[in-house]
């Protein structure tokens, strides 16, 4: 063995599989058979002896097993890029990582429909990454010098991803004179090949809000152009939209705040990277050397939309249109639809005209809202926007929770908002019901937009890029589907007549209706559980039950059967409910940062001299939502960043024989429990319900201040 490693060394430290990295595969070979499903790694110099002054390379060379890859600086995902430590002798200085060109791969999921994400992977002799090391000039001819470090990377195959390292140490004589590494020269010369090539493109980054451009200056007759960002702060999406004016090009660049993770990313004042990109037939890579991003002088440029042409519009028009037709078969929107099919069988007795009236009204407040929505649309189009984007907005979630929630109450019989079967715009409608079926109108809009039926999405997209003109005779046609059943209903009179006539069955087809309505009210709790937090989701379903309260208690003792005391009391305490409601739900505070706990977390955190705060806990457990309601003010959350604690939450929500072993270590066996620990120190557990007061003390009392310094 220590002849094998003797013959070995002078080129290259580590093994660590027996696969063969070409051209080394015979030097490779001798180390041994390992297993199959690792990477080989050997840490390589392109010179056999250095001199005083030199600088020379070394390389971290990789070579994975069959169909497994490795990752750029930029993953453009969550992989873990490969990372090199070196330990040099005194008065060496090393450089950066030359990145190789990586190639794109699709990892298996999407930003959306139209824009699939990319990762930036390495493959066998694609991962050679070079160093360059600058020897001091005093360095002494005749002695030798240690090159020592780690490396780690990860490799991934099919959603399957494993962390490898080595560790390695290299030794080379220093000479008078430098003398090259026949054998290793032409792999040094092939992997500077994919490091990409210098151009006499000029390139710089424009920001607005947060929105980025690469803009690249002095390109002729190119295409085909590819940015590979070399921050994860740049999303590594499939397609991106670049677009020429005059000698310039411009690529539009989509930022993001946090990984698919959910870890934040911290952004960056710089970028760097490659342009691919084709010129003349051939396809090229240019290197984008770290450049500092500016603010725009002015609004960063858009491309021109181009129109379509007719045939290809007419075939987007008809996405459109039965996207729209479908969209009332959504559960969002289908009960507001089927609660103003009732007013067709009230009014079948009435004029045709009127009828007829309430449908156009109807199919108007569809188009007017439509109008609106689209014009935010076409107006930001481009940003981080897309349709249904209203429902990003936690206000405008909560308020169309609520009025769901509001509406499938009063559809139930909770209480009366009024006499008419048509009435869910409440005091909206007047004029013998007009304004309500706008408001009808406008609510099915609102609802129907986050939905995306058969055809629609396609079209949407296609539809996003179009000129003014198309763009809204597009949304307009997309009206006109959503709301054509109740335009037909009430321009073809004779077809009330198929509808049942008026009776008691009317009564339990609102009912009926209000448990669509429940469901849609549970979906917006749902999306507002996203939006907030689902920590936080206590509040709204606290609300909600505060509002069905107040709205009970108006419906129980409201009537006129009641003394005027009874009813203004009764009412007064309903709005007190309802209002508190509504506040309550959307009174969010934001808590602590907490992060997963697990042993080797804690472990860890302790090692690097950080308290660390657990909390054992699970949702079905009331004290402990009621501790994260009451202790952790403002105060307490700044104490803990002031004194460094990490708040890690150990959620035994389902089963976990982990926080089971943990629990029984501290020897608890029901929860809440929560847990101080400091290093060097015992652990502190707290009571089972905690106050800002007490938590006050314990971090003052036990934590010292973290040091800013």
């Amino acid at each position: 063995m220590n002849r094998v490693c003797a013959a070995a060394i002078s080129l290259f430290f580590l093994c660590v599989t027996a696969k063969a990295y070409d051209p080394l595969k015979e030097l490779m070979a001798e180390v041994g058979d390992k297993p199959k499903d690792e990477s080989t790694s050997a840490f390589l110099s392109e010179h056999n002896s250095i001199q005083p002054g030199q600088t020379f390379s070394v390389a971290l060379a990789l070579s994975h097993p069959d169909q497994w890859h490795s990752y750029y600086k930029n993953s453009g995902g969550i992989e873990l890029n490969p990372s090199i430590t070196l330990k040099l002798p005194e008065g060496f200085t090393a450089g950066e990582i030359q990145w190789p060109v990586p190639h794109l791969n699709d990892p298996g999921f999407q930003f959306d429909e139209q824009n699939p994400v990319k990762s930036y992977q390495y493959s066998d002799q694609e991962a050679f990454l070079i160093i360059d090391v600058k020897a001091p000039s005093d360095a002494k001819v005749g002695t030798s010098i240690t090159i020592q470090g780690d490396a780690s990377w990860q490799i991934c195959k099919k959603g399957n991803c494993k962390d490898e390292n080595a560790s390695f140490s290299l030794t080379l004589p220093v000479a008078d004179k430098a003398q090259i590494n026949t054998q290793l020269s032409e792999d040094f010369r092939e992997a500077r090949s994919r490091q990409g090539s210098e151009s006499a493109m000029q390139f710089s980054f424009e920001s607005e809000g947060n929105k980025l451009q690469l803009v690249i200056n002095g390109a002729k007759d190119i295409s085909n152009l590819y940015y590979i960002a070399d921050h994860p702060m740049i999303m590594a999406l499939a397609q991106q939209q670049s677009w020429k004016e005059e000698d310039q090009w411009r690529i539009d660049l989509k930022t993001q705040k946090e990984n698919a993770a959910g870890i934040e990313i911290e952004p960056t004042k710089t970028l760097g990277g490659f342009l691919q990109y084709t010129e003349g037939g051939e396809k090229k890579v240019a290197v984008i050397s770290s450049t500092a991003i500016t603010a725009a002088t002015q609004k960063l440029k858009k491309p021109a939309a181009e129109p379509l042409s007719l045939g290809v519009f007419m075939g987007v028009l008809t996405g459109m249109f039965f996207g729209g037709l479908l969209l009332n078969l959504m559960p969002c929107v289908f009960p507001v639809i089927g609660i103003k099919i009732l007013g067709f069988v009230q009014q079948s007795g009435q004029d045709r005209k009127k009828i007829v009236l309430h449908g156009v009204v109807f199919a108007l407040g569809v188009i007017v809202s439509f109008w609106a929505l689209s014009g935010i649309l076409f107006a930001v189009r481009g940003e981080s926007i897309g349709w249904g984007y209203q429902l990003q907005n936690q206000w405008v979630v909560l308020a169309l929770m609520m009025l769901m929630f509001v509406m499938a109450l009063n559809l139930f019989g909770l209480f009366e908002m009024g006499t008419s079967a048509t009435s869910i715009g409440g005091n909206l409608q007047s004029k013998q019901g007009m304004t309500g079926t706008f408001f009808s109108g406008v609510l099915a809009t609102v609802v129907a937009t986050p939905c995306s039926g058969p055809f629609l999405g396609t079209a949407i997209g296609a539809a996003i890029g179009l000129p003014a003109t198309q763009f809204f005779i597009a949304f307009t046609v997309m009206a006109m589907g959503l709301s054509l059943p109740y335009l037909i209903l009430s321009v073809f009179p004779e077809l009330v007549d198929y509808l049942p006539r008026p009776g008691p069955w009317m009564e339990t087809f609102k009912q009926g209706m209000s448990f669509l309505l429940f469901a849609t009210a549970g979906y917006l709790l749902w999306v507002y559980g996203g939006i907030i937090d689902f920590d936080n989701l206590l509040n709204p379903i606290i609300g909600l039950t505060l509002v069905a309260l107040g709205l009970w208690i108006y419906g129980r003792w409201s009537g006129l059967m009641f003394t005027k005391q009874t009813r203004v009391i009764s009412t007064i305490v309903a709005l007190i409910a309802v209002i508190g409601g509504i506040y309550y739900s959307g009174n969010i505070k934001k808590g602590l940062d907490w992060q997963p706990w697990s042993e080797v977390a804690v472990e860890q955190s302790l090692a690097e001299g950080k308290p660390v705060y657990v909390d054992f806990t699970a949702k079905w457990c009331l004290t402990c939502q009621l501790n994260k309601k009451v202790a952790y003010t403002e105060e307490v959350i700044e104490l803990f960043n002031q004194h460094g604690i990490v708040p890690m939450k150990a959620d035994k929500t389902k089963p976990s024989p982990q926080i089971e072993k943990a629990l029984n270590e501290l020897k608890r066996t029901a929860i809440p429990v929560n847990v101080l620990y400091i290093p060097g120190k015992d652990p502190i557990i707290t009571p089972e319900t905690l106050t800002p007061g007490y938590m006050k003390e314990l971090i003052e009392k036990n934590v010292p201040k973290k040091d800013t310094k």
